[in-house]
């Protein structure tokens, strides 16, 4: 080969090269577009696969009122369900059946004792002065509180708003009469279970502490925000060696009359009558269902609520609409036949009110049989509108909820609290279980809880269903995307 045909051929390769290298860097450059744009992209597709879930669970939840005719129900044919009662046993019983009903893969009882306590007949109040008279008031017996002699008590009584006037006061002054704790929720703050926590003290341990300065009865403002005439219930404790005194709750509008009375008539009497009575434990349980994961069907994620109420009302802002709401999750699944990565497991929890046994017991067979909980979710905030969620978690947790809490913003949704997931859910915190809880707007919430108005006709069905849509969106995300 002469040094033309070289130096043709030379060129040929070149320009062969040339057209090669051209191509090579145009296949580089849309590969490296490609790969760009599927990255820059890729944290979008699962938020948009979950938006479209998201949706179709909403509308599930807004467009069906079965839960609501649950609701119904279990307010109007079982009724008040306090722990150990025949309605409590009625509501187990109802609620396995509906499960049951529902074709899942697994429905039993977790198996517990529970305190018996009853109120016994109807409470009897009366404030007698000589200035301004006889006036009747609206009275309840706190739970788990003795009850009177049969005769009742009578004595003067004494005003105070917390256990350091009790203190100054002395068992001088407070021997033998009967203490009034007159202090209010705080109604300048907007957080209403902080208003509630800081006034709940006197409910719980006023009868010990004033039994301790020689009181012989004590009657407490009851724990809401409104005035009127519902008296509200709810568990108190007598300190051991100590001596035990009857404890009522009255009605904020009477707590306010007896205010007044008493300072035109200090020496004013009250009479009180409750007819309390204690029986032996009985046996009673948590109620759980389950959809079996497609991919670990030994790892968990629990929601639930408390299937227990005070005996005053129907049990349905508390916390019966928490149950429907869990079950209903587990509806929304299947109707929507989505097939969990893990098993999803809803827990009715019994016992909340009282001595949180179901929760206790819960967390106990969790333990033993060793089992992987991802998360517990709870609802127990009434069926107002849900504003967000509630978290007892990690950083990293905390971090993936708000991102998932944008996915909520359609639903009237914004707000991550941190700190807390629920009373019955709270004795897995000890097992570094990642704890949720459904947060409503509770402006109204204690208006109801542990008295006679709470009953199913102040649940307002839409807001309910939004929260059953949260719950079971919530539970898809963490199903699907893991925490």
């Amino acid at each position: 080969m002469n040094i033309q045909n070289v130096l043709k051929n030379s060129s040929k390769f070149m320009a062969k090269n040339t057209e090669i290298i051209v191509i090579m860097n145009t296949i580089i450059k849309k590969t490296l577009l490609f790969l760009f744009t599927i990255i820059l992209i890729s944290p979008v597709f699962p938020q948009k696969t979950d938006s479209i879930v998201i949706k179709k669970i909403f509308n599930e939840a807004l467009s069906n009122d079965i839960a609501y005719k649950n609701l119904e129900y279990l307010c109007k044919k079982i009724g008040a369900r306090i722990c150990g009662s025949p309605q409590a046993a009625a509501a187990v019983e109802w609620t396995k059946q509906l499960l049951q009903n529902m074709d899942l893969d697994n429905v039993y009882i977790e198996e517990l004792w529970v305190h018996r306590w009853d109120r016994g007949e109807k409470e009897y109040s009366k404030m007698v002065s000589n200035i301004n008279g006889t006036k009747e008031l609206n009275i309840c017996a706190l739970g788990e509180s003795i009850g009177t002699k049969v005769e009742g008590i009578n004595a003067e009584v004494i005003e105070v708003k917390n256990f350091e006037e009790l203190k100054k006061l002395g068992k001088k002054k407070i021997k033998g009469k009967i203490v009034f704790f007159n202090r209010p929720m705080d109604p300048t703050l907007y957080n209403t279970f902080e208003a509630y926590g800081g006034a709940a003290d006197q409910r719980v341990h006023g009868a010990s502490e004033a039994a301790k300065y020689g009181a012989i009865g004590v009657i407490v403002r009851s724990l809401t925000t409104n005035i009127d005439e519902f008296p509200h219930t709810g568990i108190m404790f007598y300190t051991a060696g100590v001596e035990k005194i009857p404890a009522v709750g009255v009605c904020t509008k009477d707590a306010e009359l007896l205010s007044i009375w008493l300072k035109s008539d200090p020496k004013l009497k009250l009479f009180i009558k409750t007819n309390c009575m204690f029986f032996p434990e009985v046996k009673s349980g948590n109620v759980v269902g389950e959809i079996k994961g497609v991919q670990y069907p030994n790892e968990f994620i629990t929601v639930g609520g408390h299937i227990d109420s005070w005996d005053l009302g129907e049990g349905a802002h508390d916390d019966g609409v928490g149950c429907i709401q869990s079950i209903e999750v587990l509806r929304l699944f299947k109707s929507l036949d989505i097939k969990p990565k893990h098993t999803i497991r809803v827990v009715i929890f019994m016992d909340e009110e009282i001595a949180q046994k179901g929760g206790t017991k819960h967390k106990e067979l969790v333990e033993l049989k060793n089992e992987k909980i991802i998360a517990a979710i709870e609802s127990d905030g009434g069926g107002f509108l849900p504003i967000g969620f509630s978290i007892d978690a990690n950083e990293e947790k905390i971090a993936k909820l708000n991102e998932w809490i944008k996915l909520f913003e359609n639903y009237g949704m914004y707000q991550i609290f941190v700190g807390w997931g629920g009373v019955d859910i709270e004795p897995l915190k000890e097992l570094n279980i990642p704890l949720f809880g459904l947060v409503t707007n509770s402006q109204r919430y204690f208006d109801y809880q542990h008295s006679a108005n709470d009953t199913f006709e102040k649940v307002n069905k839409r807001e309910m269903q939004l929260g059953s849509g949260a719950m079971a969106a919530l539970v898809y995300l963490i199903d699907q995307n893991g925490l």
